[in-house]
Parts: C-alpha cells; structure tokens; sequence
C-alpha cells in the first residue's frame, strides 16, 4: 500500500445494530465511538431493518494504547466468538494497526478457510476530546482508527 493511498475503504453505507448479548457498557462504548465516524457511512439501528443487509457488530476490541502486534493480536482472539455473517469492531491508537489488520483481512481471502474476513470499514477519526485540547504533546494519541470486520461463509 502506498503512503498516499486513502484509509478509507468503504464500500456501501451499512445499518449497524448492536448485538443483545453485548451489555450496556459496551452498546454505550460503542454508541461513543461509532459517533466518531462520519454519518453517512453509518446507520446505528435499535432494531433490525430487514430491506437492507446490516452489520450485527457481536463483539469489540479496544485496542486503543496498545502498540503493534496487541491490537492484531486481540482482534484474531475475538473473532473466535464471531460466527459467519457476525462483525467485530475494533479501534486501535497505533497507525501500524491499518496495514496489520488489512493485510490479515486480505490473507484469510487467500486462504482455503471455511470462513473468510471482510473489512468493511477502515477508517481514522480524530478523538473529539484531543481535537478540542490544545495542549498536546508528542506522545498524546488524538487519532482513532476504526476496522469492522466480517466473517464471511465461503462455502
């Protein structure tokens, strides 16, 4: 991937919904950073809307503050409780966390696996919090990078 190539990899607007077996704090965690991305990128539904095909986000992993390999690392754990048709938000703080995550997404395609990865959302947002801070140092983290992924039947 070239240095002037764009982070974002978006291929259609998706109605998000939150899996009921996430618990509160983590649908509020969610709600918070998904809120970070632009809006006609994502469509947080309550309920499921049948018309359109839609993102069932079944877990998530913070990764924000880890360094690389943590955030890749952490992301293929939590994939294990996601089944086909399921997605798995991750966000993480160190830029490394793109390529890694792309080019693992892209190797499970290449793969003979039952089952295969699709990034759908692959992007960066500034936190609102850092934005609004002039006082930042050179070690503050002001960018999130977001990464939903589905796990795809390929079969």
């Amino acid at each position: 991937m070239s240095a002037d190539s764009p982070s974002i990899m978006i291929r259609a607007s998706y109605p998000i919904c939150l899996a009921k077996t996430l618990s509160e704090s983590e649908q509020h965690s969610l709600r918070q950073l998904l809120d970070l991305l632009p809006a006609d990128n994502i469509n947080l539904k309550d309920e499921m809307d049948l018309s359109k095909p839609a993102l069932i986000i079944k877990n998530m992993v913070d990764g924000r503050g880890l360094a690389c390999p943590m955030p890749l690392l952490k992301t293929k754990v939590a994939l294990r409780s996601v089944v086909a048709g399921e997605s798995l938000y991750v966000v993480a703080t160190d830029p490394n966390s793109q390529a890694d995550i792309m080019a693992f997404c892209q190797q499970s395609i290449q793969t003979d696996a039952a089952s295969s990865l699709s990034l759908i959302i692959n992007q960066a947002s500034v936190s609102d919090k850092k934005a609004a801070s002039h006082q930042q140092s050179k070690h503050s983290v002001d960018t999130i990078y977001h990464f939903i992924i589905t796990k795809t039947d390929s079969n």
